[in-house]
């Protein structure tokens, strides 16, 4: 599956989550077999549930690792779960919203018992800075698409930026920018019928020409020709 600009490949037993807004793909003739569960925030808000629930859950953070890797047990656990939930929406649809609530919870348990973080203990600063980091970029990315305007946000140099998230992502600040508004315009692109020109302007470009450049940079065709690519595929 490719999620943003990354690749991964599924194994048996394995998870992969895809953070809110970002657009994910398969391979064209890929055979896959397995579940697609997908939810707001908001759905888990129930009777028993706190409002930041999902906070508690590193893997549904936008920085945090997509990847999960259950043992045979916790996948049987996990298996039975997903089983659990299919049954209850093929006999009552969305009905019995806390049913679903109950069980994604436990999910999230189940996941979290096994799950391995990405940073490093020996780096809790940088860590800290680079996750910060991403969270300001997917609230931001509209509006702020310069390496200064994060650093100043955080209250560092831009040159600290820079060093810290290259060092715990192997990838610049500004890459990640990049990245993020690519994601944002895949996603309107793909789910709207806004002109290229007003898909620019609600990620941040007033210049039409400078989103197309960046664009077809990264990847190797423009936004009229991406959004006909998944038109006819």
């Amino acid at each position: 599956m490719k999620i943003g600009s990354e690749q991964y490949k599924i194994h048996k037993n394995e998870m992969l989550l895809v953070p809110a807004g970002q657009v994910f793909s398969f391979q064209t003739g890929d055979v896959n077999r397995g579940y697609i569960c997908g939810f707001h925030n908001d759905f888990l808000l129930g009777r028993f549930a706190k409002t930041d629930l999902w906070k508690d859950f590193e893997f549904l953070r936008v920085w945090g690792n997509p990847r999960i890797k259950p043992d045979v047990q916790t996948a049987g656990f996990i298996i039975n779960i997903f089983d659990r939930l299919l049954v209850e929406y093929a006999q009552n649809g969305l009905r019995n919203q806390e049913i679903y609530q109950a069980y994604l919870h436990v999910l999230f348990c189940e996941m979290q018992s096994v799950y391995e973080p990405l940073s490093s203990g020996n780096l809790v600063s940088a860590v800290s800075i680079t996750n910060r980091f991403k969270e300001l970029i997917f609230s931001g990315i509209k509006s702020k698409h310069l390496v200064t305007d994060y650093a100043a946000m955080l209250h560092i140099s831009p040159n600290h930026l820079n060093k810290t998230v290259k060092a715990i992502t192997a990838k610049s600040p500004t890459k990640w920018i990049d990245e993020a508004i690519l994601a944002e315009a895949k996603v309107l692109l793909c789910q709207s019928q806004l002109t290229i020109s007003e898909i620019a302007a609600n990620v941040g470009f007033e210049d039409q020409s400078c989103f197309t450049r960046l664009f077809r940079k990264y990847e190797n065709m423009t936004p009229s020709e991406f959004r006909k690519m998944i038109e006819t595929s």
